[in-house]
Protein backbone atom coordinates (compact mmCIF):
# COMPACT_ATOMS: atom_id res chain seq x y z
CA UNK A 1 0.00 0.00 0.00
CA UNK A 2 1.23 3.25 -0.79
CA UNK A 3 2.46 5.54 2.06
CA UNK A 4 -0.10 8.53 2.55
CA UNK A 5 1.98 11.51 1.10
CA UNK A 6 2.38 9.75 -2.12
CA UNK A 7 -1.31 8.39 -1.91
CA UNK A 8 -2.07 12.42 -1.94
CA UNK A 9 0.19 13.19 -4.19
CA UNK A 10 -1.77 10.96 -6.78
CA UNK A 11 -5.28 12.55 -5.86
CA UNK A 12 -3.70 15.77 -6.32
CA UNK A 13 -2.12 15.18 -9.17
CA UNK A 14 -5.30 13.17 -11.00
CA UNK A 15 -7.12 16.71 -10.07
CA UNK A 16 -4.32 18.89 -11.18
CA UNK A 17 -4.51 17.74 -13.69
CA UNK A 18 -8.02 16.84 -14.83
CA UNK A 19 -9.04 20.36 -13.90
CA UNK A 20 -7.57 21.80 -16.93
CA UNK A 21 -9.69 19.73 -19.28
CA UNK A 22 -12.96 20.48 -17.08
CA UNK A 23 -12.08 23.85 -17.37
CA UNK A 24 -12.09 23.73 -21.19
CA UNK A 25 -15.08 21.72 -21.33
CA UNK A 26 -18.31 23.58 -22.87
CA UNK A 27 -22.04 23.69 -21.08
CA UNK A 28 -22.85 20.94 -23.45
CA UNK A 29 -20.70 18.51 -22.53
CA UNK A 30 -20.77 19.32 -18.68
CA UNK A 31 -24.48 19.07 -19.18
CA UNK A 32 -24.53 15.36 -20.85
CA UNK A 33 -22.36 14.32 -18.13
CA UNK A 34 -24.44 15.28 -15.66
CA UNK A 35 -27.60 13.53 -16.87
CA UNK A 36 -25.45 10.40 -17.20
CA UNK A 37 -24.78 10.82 -13.88
CA UNK A 38 -28.17 11.15 -13.15
CA UNK A 39 -29.01 7.59 -14.90
CA UNK A 40 -25.90 5.68 -13.70
CA UNK A 41 -27.51 6.27 -10.37
CA UNK A 42 -30.38 5.52 -10.91
CA UNK A 43 -29.32 2.31 -12.68
CA UNK A 44 -27.00 1.37 -9.80
CA UNK A 45 -29.87 2.18 -6.83
CA UNK A 46 -29.05 -1.52 -5.91
CA UNK A 47 -25.45 -1.37 -5.35
CA UNK A 48 -25.49 1.91 -3.70
CA UNK A 49 -27.31 0.85 -1.49
CA UNK A 50 -25.59 -2.37 -0.79
CA UNK A 51 -22.67 -0.48 -0.05
CA UNK A 52 -24.64 1.91 2.13
CA UNK A 53 -25.80 -1.01 4.14
CA UNK A 54 -21.98 -1.59 4.84
CA UNK A 55 -21.62 1.87 6.45
CA UNK A 56 -24.83 1.54 8.34
CA UNK A 57 -24.00 -1.43 9.87
CA UNK A 58 -20.72 -0.52 10.94
CA UNK A 59 -22.18 3.09 12.66
CA UNK A 60 -24.14 0.16 14.40
CA UNK A 61 -22.07 -1.61 15.84
CA UNK A 62 -19.97 1.69 16.88
CA UNK A 63 -23.33 2.32 18.66
CA UNK A 64 -23.97 5.23 16.48
CA UNK A 65 -27.77 6.63 17.71
CA UNK A 66 -30.73 6.27 15.42
CA UNK A 67 -30.83 10.14 14.08
CA UNK A 68 -27.10 9.73 13.30
CA UNK A 69 -28.13 6.54 11.11
CA UNK A 70 -30.87 8.25 9.46
CA UNK A 71 -28.52 11.10 8.48
CA UNK A 72 -26.36 8.43 6.85
CA UNK A 73 -29.20 5.97 5.41
CA UNK A 74 -29.27 5.88 1.56
CA UNK A 75 -33.24 5.38 0.90
CA UNK A 76 -34.94 4.90 -2.71
CA UNK A 77 -36.60 8.77 -2.29
CA UNK A 78 -32.95 10.07 -1.26
CA UNK A 79 -31.27 8.37 -4.49
CA UNK A 80 -33.96 10.05 -6.50
CA UNK A 81 -33.49 13.23 -4.60
CA UNK A 82 -29.50 13.15 -5.52
CA UNK A 83 -30.73 12.05 -9.17
CA UNK A 84 -33.40 15.03 -9.38
CA UNK A 85 -30.52 17.23 -8.16
CA UNK A 86 -28.08 16.56 -10.73
CA UNK A 87 -30.59 17.18 -13.25
CA UNK A 88 -31.53 20.53 -11.93
CA UNK A 89 -28.02 21.39 -12.04
CA UNK A 90 -27.88 20.51 -15.50
CA UNK A 91 -30.63 23.18 -16.23
CA UNK A 92 -28.77 25.95 -14.62
CA UNK A 93 -26.60 28.83 -16.43
CA UNK A 94 -22.86 27.97 -16.89
CA UNK A 95 -21.35 30.72 -15.31
CA UNK A 96 -17.56 30.27 -16.91
CA UNK A 97 -16.95 32.46 -19.41
CA UNK A 98 -19.28 35.16 -18.07
CA UNK A 99 -18.49 38.61 -18.91
CA UNK A 100 -18.41 40.68 -15.46
CA UNK A 101 -17.73 43.85 -17.03
CA UNK A 102 -15.82 45.68 -19.59
CA UNK A 103 -14.43 48.98 -20.78
CA UNK A 104 -11.90 50.40 -23.21
CA UNK A 105 -8.87 52.68 -22.52
CA UNK A 106 -7.96 55.64 -24.30
CA UNK A 107 -4.89 53.68 -25.42
CA UNK A 108 -7.28 50.95 -27.48
CA UNK A 109 -6.57 48.40 -24.78
CA UNK A 110 -9.65 46.74 -24.76
CA UNK A 111 -10.35 45.01 -20.89
CA UNK A 112 -12.91 42.43 -20.59
CA UNK A 113 -13.66 40.82 -16.56
CA UNK A 114 -14.26 36.53 -17.45
CA UNK A 115 -15.50 34.13 -15.07
CA UNK A 116 -13.03 31.35 -14.47
CA UNK A 117 -13.38 27.94 -12.99
CA UNK A 118 -11.46 28.37 -9.59
CA UNK A 119 -9.84 24.96 -10.28
CA UNK A 120 -9.31 22.23 -7.65
CA UNK A 121 -11.53 22.42 -4.60
CA UNK A 122 -11.90 19.93 -1.61
CA UNK A 123 -14.33 19.51 -0.14
CA UNK A 124 -15.08 17.87 3.68
CA UNK A 125 -18.16 17.05 4.99
CA UNK A 126 -19.95 14.66 7.41
CA UNK A 127 -22.31 11.89 7.10
CA UNK A 128 -24.60 12.87 4.28
CA UNK A 129 -23.50 10.75 1.47
CA UNK A 130 -25.97 12.90 -0.74
CA UNK A 131 -23.53 15.68 -0.56
CA UNK A 132 -21.20 13.40 -2.78
CA UNK A 133 -23.06 13.85 -5.95
CA UNK A 134 -24.35 17.41 -4.92
CA UNK A 135 -20.97 18.45 -4.63
CA UNK A 136 -19.46 16.90 -7.57
CA UNK A 137 -22.07 18.53 -9.68
CA UNK A 138 -21.64 21.93 -8.66
CA UNK A 139 -18.24 21.74 -8.80
CA UNK A 140 -18.48 20.04 -12.42
CA UNK A 141 -21.01 23.14 -13.77
CA UNK A 142 -18.28 25.72 -12.60
CA UNK A 143 -15.47 24.02 -14.25
CA UNK A 144 -13.66 22.45 -11.79
CA UNK A 145 -12.06 18.84 -10.34
CA UNK A 146 -13.14 18.32 -6.82
CA UNK A 147 -11.48 16.10 -4.22
CA UNK A 148 -14.17 14.80 -1.48
CA UNK A 149 -13.11 13.79 1.85
CA UNK A 150 -16.65 12.32 3.42
CA UNK A 151 -16.70 10.77 7.21
CA UNK A 152 -15.07 7.83 7.16
CA UNK A 153 -18.54 6.71 8.40
CA UNK A 154 -19.60 6.89 5.03
CA UNK A 155 -16.74 6.06 2.98
CA UNK A 156 -18.54 3.02 1.10
CA UNK A 157 -21.62 4.90 0.30
CA UNK A 158 -19.41 7.56 -0.71
CA UNK A 159 -16.99 5.21 -2.94
CA UNK A 160 -19.94 3.78 -4.77
CA UNK A 161 -21.33 7.28 -5.67
CA UNK A 162 -17.96 8.49 -7.10
CA UNK A 163 -17.95 5.51 -9.05
CA UNK A 164 -20.93 6.41 -10.85
CA UNK A 165 -19.94 9.93 -11.25
CA UNK A 166 -16.47 9.32 -12.53
CA UNK A 167 -18.09 6.99 -14.94
CA UNK A 168 -20.49 9.24 -16.90
CA UNK A 169 -17.66 11.63 -16.98
CA UNK A 170 -15.28 9.14 -18.87
CA UNK A 171 -18.09 8.48 -20.99
CA UNK A 172 -18.80 12.04 -22.56
CA UNK A 173 -15.14 12.09 -22.59
CA UNK A 174 -13.56 14.04 -19.78
CA UNK A 175 -11.36 13.11 -16.84
CA UNK A 176 -12.58 10.53 -15.12
CA UNK A 177 -10.20 12.03 -11.88
CA UNK A 178 -12.36 15.43 -12.23
CA UNK A 179 -14.28 13.92 -9.27
CA UNK A 180 -12.22 11.93 -6.87
CA UNK A 181 -13.17 10.77 -3.01
CA UNK A 182 -10.40 9.90 -0.85
CA UNK A 183 -10.79 5.89 -0.08
CA UNK A 184 -8.82 5.95 3.02
CA UNK A 185 -10.74 7.01 6.29
CA UNK A 186 -7.39 8.07 8.25
CA UNK A 187 -7.14 11.65 9.76
CA UNK A 188 -3.87 11.70 8.56
CA UNK A 189 -4.73 11.52 5.51
CA UNK A 190 -6.35 14.91 5.59
CA UNK A 191 -3.76 16.63 7.31
CA UNK A 192 -1.49 15.84 4.40
CA UNK A 193 -4.37 17.45 1.79
CA UNK A 194 -4.50 20.24 3.40
CA UNK A 195 -0.33 20.82 3.10
CA UNK A 196 -1.15 20.60 -0.83
CA UNK A 197 -1.71 24.18 -1.47
CA UNK A 198 0.76 24.11 -4.55
CA UNK A 199 -2.62 21.79 -6.31
CA UNK A 200 -5.62 22.49 -4.62
CA UNK A 201 -7.26 25.93 -5.17
CA UNK A 202 -9.73 26.02 -2.35
CA UNK A 203 -11.23 23.82 0.44
CA UNK A 204 -14.98 23.98 1.49
CA UNK A 205 -15.79 22.16 4.83
CA UNK A 206 -19.60 21.48 5.61
CA UNK A 207 -20.32 20.35 8.79
CA UNK A 208 -20.43 21.24 12.43
CA UNK A 209 -17.67 24.06 13.67
CA UNK A 210 -15.56 21.91 15.33
CA UNK A 211 -15.04 20.14 12.10
CA UNK A 212 -14.51 23.73 10.54
CA UNK A 213 -12.04 25.31 12.86
CA UNK A 214 -10.20 22.23 12.77
CA UNK A 215 -9.85 22.43 9.03
CA UNK A 216 -9.40 26.29 9.26
CA UNK A 217 -6.51 25.77 11.50
CA UNK A 218 -4.83 23.19 10.06
CA UNK A 219 -5.07 24.56 6.33
CA UNK A 220 -1.94 26.04 4.29
CA UNK A 221 -4.85 25.81 1.48
CA UNK A 222 -7.24 29.11 1.14
CA UNK A 223 -10.29 28.09 3.30
CA UNK A 224 -14.34 29.23 2.73
CA UNK A 225 -15.69 28.89 5.96
CA UNK A 226 -19.19 28.66 7.69
CA UNK A 227 -18.38 28.50 11.47
CA UNK A 228 -22.41 28.13 12.62
CA UNK A 229 -25.98 30.15 12.64
CA UNK A 230 -26.53 32.41 15.29
CA UNK A 231 -29.45 33.92 14.03
CA UNK A 232 -31.55 36.66 15.47
CA UNK A 233 -34.39 38.01 15.15
CA UNK A 234 -35.11 41.73 16.54
CA UNK A 235 -38.93 42.71 17.44
CA UNK A 236 -38.90 46.56 17.38
CA UNK A 237 -40.96 49.11 19.18
CA UNK A 238 -43.10 49.81 15.89
CA UNK A 239 -43.45 45.62 14.76
CA UNK A 240 -46.66 44.75 13.57
CA UNK A 241 -47.91 42.14 16.67
CA UNK A 242 -49.22 39.72 13.89
CA UNK A 243 -46.28 39.95 11.80
CA UNK A 244 -43.42 39.43 14.36
CA UNK A 245 -45.25 36.40 16.02
CA UNK A 246 -45.17 34.43 12.51
CA UNK A 247 -42.17 35.32 11.80
CA UNK A 248 -40.07 34.68 14.97
CA UNK A 249 -42.49 31.16 14.96
CA UNK A 250 -41.23 30.35 11.33
CA UNK A 251 -37.46 31.70 12.60
CA UNK A 252 -37.37 29.25 15.32
CA UNK A 253 -39.63 26.59 14.32
CA UNK A 254 -40.32 25.66 10.93
CA UNK A 255 -37.45 23.36 10.73
CA UNK A 256 -35.28 24.59 13.73
CA UNK A 257 -31.85 21.95 13.05
CA UNK A 258 -30.74 24.35 10.36
CA UNK A 259 -27.81 26.93 10.35
CA UNK A 260 -30.31 29.38 9.09
CA UNK A 261 -32.82 29.52 12.58
CA UNK A 262 -33.36 32.05 14.77
CA UNK A 263 -31.09 31.21 17.82
CA UNK A 264 -31.68 34.45 19.68
CA UNK A 265 -35.25 36.62 19.52
CA UNK A 266 -34.76 40.45 21.06
CA UNK A 267 -37.56 42.24 21.68
CA UNK A 268 -37.77 45.96 22.12
CA UNK A 269 -38.73 46.85 25.94
CA UNK A 270 -41.88 48.86 24.81
CA UNK A 271 -43.37 45.61 22.89
CA UNK A 272 -42.55 43.01 24.98
CA UNK A 273 -45.23 43.47 27.82
CA UNK A 274 -47.83 42.79 24.36
CA UNK A 275 -45.39 40.39 22.83
CA UNK A 276 -43.88 38.40 24.89
CA UNK A 277 -46.44 36.86 26.60
CA UNK A 278 -48.40 35.81 23.40
CA UNK A 279 -45.16 34.52 21.63
CA UNK A 280 -44.45 32.19 24.95
CA UNK A 281 -47.79 30.39 24.13
CA UNK A 282 -46.81 30.13 20.62
CA UNK A 283 -43.50 28.68 21.61
CA UNK A 284 -44.80 26.20 24.08
CA UNK A 285 -47.51 24.94 21.89
CA UNK A 286 -44.64 24.24 19.01
CA UNK A 287 -42.56 22.48 22.27
CA UNK A 288 -40.02 25.11 22.12
CA UNK A 289 -38.12 25.61 25.26
CA UNK A 290 -37.21 29.40 26.25
CA UNK A 291 -34.25 30.96 28.48
CA UNK A 292 -34.07 34.57 28.79
CA UNK A 293 -32.65 37.36 30.88
CA UNK A 294 -34.02 38.43 33.90
CA UNK A 295 -36.44 41.08 32.23
CA UNK A 296 -38.25 38.51 29.89
CA UNK A 297 -38.65 35.98 33.06
CA UNK A 298 -40.35 38.54 34.63
CA UNK A 299 -42.90 39.19 31.87
CA UNK A 300 -43.16 35.30 31.56
CA UNK A 301 -42.46 33.02 34.34
CA UNK A 302 -41.78 30.07 32.63
CA UNK A 303 -38.79 30.73 30.82
CA UNK A 304 -35.58 29.72 32.44
CA UNK A 305 -32.37 31.51 33.27
CA UNK A 306 -29.64 32.32 30.10
CA UNK A 307 -27.04 30.67 30.84
CA UNK A 308 -23.63 32.61 30.58
CA UNK A 309 -22.76 31.21 27.25
CA UNK A 310 -26.51 30.94 25.95
CA UNK A 311 -25.73 33.62 23.74
CA UNK A 312 -23.20 32.34 21.55
CA UNK A 313 -24.72 28.48 21.57
CA UNK A 314 -25.89 27.39 18.06
CA UNK A 315 -28.70 24.98 19.49
CA UNK A 316 -29.96 23.26 16.31
CA UNK A 317 -33.05 22.51 18.50
CA UNK A 318 -36.74 23.41 19.66
CA UNK A 319 -34.49 25.71 21.97
CA UNK A 320 -34.67 29.85 21.83
CA UNK A 321 -32.97 32.57 24.03
CA UNK A 322 -35.13 35.75 24.54
CA UNK A 323 -33.68 38.85 25.67
CA UNK A 324 -35.54 42.11 25.95
CA UNK A 325 -33.14 45.40 24.74
CA UNK A 326 -33.68 48.99 25.56
CA UNK A 327 -33.34 50.30 22.00
CA UNK A 328 -32.35 49.32 18.73
CA UNK A 329 -28.94 50.41 19.35
CA UNK A 330 -28.73 47.72 22.11
CA UNK A 331 -30.21 44.72 19.60
CA UNK A 332 -27.43 45.92 16.74
CA UNK A 333 -24.69 45.72 19.64
CA UNK A 334 -25.67 42.22 21.29
CA UNK A 335 -25.65 41.04 17.23
CA UNK A 336 -22.47 42.21 16.67
CA UNK A 337 -21.06 41.05 20.18
CA UNK A 338 -22.73 37.53 19.74
CA UNK A 339 -23.95 36.65 16.58
CA UNK A 340 -22.03 34.59 13.90
CA UNK A 341 -22.61 37.19 11.11
CA UNK A 342 -24.98 34.77 9.14
CA UNK A 343 -28.50 36.20 9.07
CA UNK A 344 -30.21 38.27 11.01
CA UNK A 345 -34.01 39.76 10.99
CA UNK A 346 -35.69 42.88 12.04
CA UNK A 347 -39.72 42.99 12.20
CA UNK A 348 -40.67 46.66 12.37
CA UNK A 349 -42.85 49.66 10.68
CA UNK A 350 -40.44 52.06 11.19
CA UNK A 351 -38.48 53.27 8.04
CA UNK A 352 -35.70 54.96 9.52
CA UNK A 353 -34.82 51.58 12.44
CA UNK A 354 -34.86 49.13 9.26
CA UNK A 355 -32.81 50.95 7.40
CA UNK A 356 -30.29 51.53 10.45
CA UNK A 357 -30.94 47.51 11.12
CA UNK A 358 -29.72 47.13 7.78
CA UNK A 359 -26.58 49.67 7.29
CA UNK A 360 -25.25 48.44 10.91
CA UNK A 361 -25.76 44.59 11.06
CA UNK A 362 -22.81 42.86 9.47
CA UNK A 363 -24.02 40.18 8.53
CA UNK A 364 -23.90 37.72 5.42
CA UNK A 365 -28.22 38.21 5.19
CA UNK A 366 -29.98 40.55 6.83
CA UNK A 367 -33.59 41.11 6.21
CA UNK A 368 -36.71 43.12 6.98
CA UNK A 369 -39.85 41.80 8.03
CA UNK A 370 -39.00 38.25 7.00
CA UNK A 371 -37.95 34.74 8.40
CA UNK A 372 -34.20 33.64 8.39
CA UNK A 373 -34.94 30.46 6.88
CA UNK A 374 -34.56 32.03 3.67
CA UNK A 375 -30.91 31.95 3.59
CA UNK A 376 -30.47 29.52 1.02
CA UNK A 377 -29.50 29.30 -2.47
CA UNK A 378 -32.58 28.03 -3.71
CA UNK A 379 -34.71 30.10 -2.25
CA UNK A 380 -32.79 33.23 -3.45
CA UNK A 381 -33.25 32.00 -6.74
CA UNK A 382 -29.73 30.96 -6.90
CA UNK A 383 -30.15 27.16 -7.89
CA UNK A 384 -28.38 24.73 -5.98
CA UNK A 385 -25.69 25.57 -3.59
CA UNK A 386 -22.60 24.28 -2.10
CA UNK A 387 -23.26 26.06 1.60
CA UNK A 388 -23.57 29.54 3.15
CA UNK A 389 -20.04 31.09 3.92
CA UNK A 390 -19.56 33.64 6.65
CA UNK A 391 -16.15 34.69 5.65
CA UNK A 392 -16.00 38.56 4.09
CA UNK A 393 -13.56 37.48 0.93
CA UNK A 394 -14.06 35.81 -1.67
CA UNK A 395 -17.94 34.51 -1.16
CA UNK A 396 -20.57 35.41 1.72
CA UNK A 397 -23.73 34.07 2.37
CA UNK A 398 -25.38 30.95 -0.15
CA UNK A 399 -22.55 30.21 -2.51
CA UNK A 400 -24.26 28.55 -5.90
CA UNK A 401 -22.39 28.23 -8.98
CA UNK A 402 -20.91 32.02 -9.46
CA UNK A 403 -19.25 31.45 -5.87
CA UNK A 404 -17.43 28.12 -7.48
CA UNK A 405 -15.38 30.54 -9.43
CA UNK A 406 -13.14 33.48 -9.98
CA UNK A 407 -12.10 36.12 -12.48
CA UNK A 408 -9.66 37.36 -15.00
CA UNK A 409 -9.13 39.77 -17.06
CA UNK A 410 -8.56 39.57 -20.29
CA UNK A 411 -7.12 42.21 -22.53
CA UNK A 412 -7.38 42.65 -26.09
CA UNK A 413 -4.55 45.16 -27.93
CA UNK A 414 -3.18 46.28 -31.09
CA UNK A 415 0.43 46.89 -30.58
CA UNK A 416 0.32 49.04 -27.41
CA UNK A 417 3.47 49.76 -25.23
CA UNK A 418 3.35 51.40 -22.24
CA UNK A 419 5.80 54.70 -22.03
Amino acid sequence: MASVKDYVQDLCKGAKSAARGIAGADSATKNRALLLMAENLTAAAGELKAANAEDIASARADGRNAAYIDRLTLTDKRIAEMVDGLRQVATLPDPVGELIGGWNRPNGLQIRKVRVPLGVILIIYESRPNVTADAASLCLKAGNACILRGGSDAVNSNMAIAKQLSAALESVGLDPKAVQVVGRTARSVVGEILKRNDMIDVVIPRGGESLIRRVAEQSTIPVVKHYKGVCHVYVDKRASLTMAQEICLNAKCQRPATCNAMETMLVHKDMARRFLPKMAKAFAKAGTTLYGCKAARTLVPGIKPAKSDAWTTEYLDLILNVRVVDSIEEAIEHIETYGSHHSDAIVTEDYEAAQKFLNEVDSAAVYVNASTRFTDGAQFGMGAEIGISTDKLHARGPMALPELTSYKFVVFGNGQLRT
